[in-house]
């Protein structure tokens, strides 16, 4: 089981003659089209120290693939001196780019668009990976609920791979050819990935009845749209010459951060952060698409590991004869309180609120899939069924039955008055409708280790 985990190197291939080659991730490595599409390195055969790259500084890469024309308007301007006057704020922002960057660019430069779009996820998201906006925006790219699903981003109890280095900026890039491709110009492109085509069409087809032009800067739009390329481009002047600004990039060098392994064993993360020997919070920085302390392999998962720790993981892992994985997931079969599963599971309630995150007072949906400890008779990994399409669904209690005045006389025409406990001016059909609100899957947060458990599949449907 330990030996099914292969371990691929994003972006490089390694070659008798590397020197005399260039980066390249053009090559698909799994059937399943949602997967990385760079390059597996064998670390059984090949080396890691080996690697070469043409240039030893990523950033005069990035500077040597600048496309797009500085404007020099008054909000490029602007944008520049708020950010020169913040170099700690710039200096975190930079720092946090240094695990992701060379794998943005990397995937930037094999679709020859410029490399200005490689530092969008400054303006988006600053690299924060658990960035999240109040409009629910996810990840580095800070996708949309919706627009994360046109671009087969999986959002399910499990994971949501808006957050998901690899598939976000996979999705994040193709968005925005398909944008630059219908409006013709980046800016234009820019702009609609943060307000929307539908938006950007209305206000040409405006300026069109009107007489007017129709690129980016003669459209009317939102103030923050307004201020987003010129943020992009702020960024652009800084990178390009960062002392003048009296910033100070840190050293990037040009070749991988991470490698992704694939896991073909579930594992949990705890385990694999122990294998890795990483700090939790850099294990979670690489991979924070994960919702659950599990990582299933019928899901097409991979986990992203400094290159030198992957090694360290490859050997630990061989020497490691411990179950990888003490979570599975069931199906609830009967719409019941927390405490009501709990006990037909046979597993602590506590842990199961809180492995799956329902809030004390909730109902768990029939047809709902929750996280449990891991028993005898429910052993073996998660289905493939079953990682792609978990969702929790919770409802709120039915409200207790009205109660009748004990004084008033019983008979079959007895009506009883609504209780006291009701919402003040809420009507019975408004408070019958608010009783049926599903959670989302947001409501599945990341867990903390369970109790352990005795085996019962009264009620459930086993992941099997």
């Amino acid at each position: 089981m330990r030996s099914h985990i292969t371990v691929i190197l994003l972006a490089v291939f390694l070659s008798g003659c590397a020197s005399t080659s260039d980066w390249s991730s053009d090559t698909p490595t799994k059937t399943n089209p949602k997967s990385s599409k760079a390059t597996r390195v064998d670390l059984k055969s090949q080396s890691v120290s080996k690697i070469y790259a043409p240039s030893d500084n990523l950033w005069i890469r990035i500077r040597d693939g600048f496309q797009m024309e500085p404007t020099n308007s008054p909000l490029e301007i602007e944008q520049v001196r708020w950010l020169s006057a913040r170099p700690e704020y710039v200096n975190r922002s930079m720092m946090r780019s240094s695990r992701y960057l060379f794998y943005i660019v990397q995937e930037v430069n094999v679709r020859n668009m410029p490399t200005e779009i490689a530092l969008l996820p400054f303006v988006e998201s600053a690299f924060v990976t658990h960035a999240k906006s109040s409009a629910k925006a996810m990840g580095l790219w800070q996708f949309m609920p919706a627009t994360g699903k046109d671009f087969r981003l999986t959002q399910n109890v499990f994971r949501d791979e808006r957050r998901d280095v690899l598939q976000s900026t996979d999705a994040a890039l193709d968005y925005l050819q398909r944008l630059y491709n219908q409006f013709g110009t980046w800016e234009l492109a820019l702009a609609a990935y943060n307000w929307g085509a539908g938006n950007i069409s209305k206000a040409q087809k405006r300026n069109l009845a009107a007489g007017l032009p129709t690129d980016y800067l003669s459209l009317k739009m939102p103030k923050e749209t307004r201020q987003y390329v010129p943020k992009l481009m702020a960024y652009r002047q800084i990178v390009l010459d960062p002392q003048a600004y009296g910033i100070v990039l840190p050293e990037l060098e040009n070749h991988p951060y991470f490698i992704a392994l694939d896991i073909d064993n579930d594992i949990d993360v705890a385990v694999a952060i122990k294998l890795a020997e990483i700090p939790e919070e850099e294990f979670h920085n690489l991979n924070p698409s994960f919702n659950k302390p599990v990582i299933l392999s019928n899901a097409n998962q991979q986990i992203l590991l400094p290159f030198a720790h992957a090694e360290i993981f490859q050997a630990n892992l061989k020497s490691y004869n411990k179950p990888l994985s003490s979570w599975t997931a069931v199906k609830i079969a009967k719409t019941g309180s927390a405490d009501q599963v709990a006990k037909t599971l046979a597993v602590d309630v506590d842990a199961l609120r809180s492995v799956n995150g329902i809030p004390k007072g909730m109902r768990i949906k029939a047809g709902s899939t929750v996280l449990i400890p891991k028993t005898s008779g429910l052993a073996g990994d998660v289905s493939t069924a079953m990682a792609e399409n978990a969702s929790l669904s919770l409802v709120k209690p039915a409200p207790p039955a009205p109660k009748c005045d004990k004084s008033a006389k019983s008979g079959p025409n007895t009506k009883c008055a609504p209780t006291k406990t009701a919402a003040k001016g809420s009507s019975p059909a408004k408070n019958a409708s608010s009783q049926h609100k599903s959670a989302s899957t947001g409501l599945a947060k990341s867990a903390k280790n369970g109790a352990s458990t005795s085996s019962s599949n009264k009620g459930i449907t086993n992941s099997q």
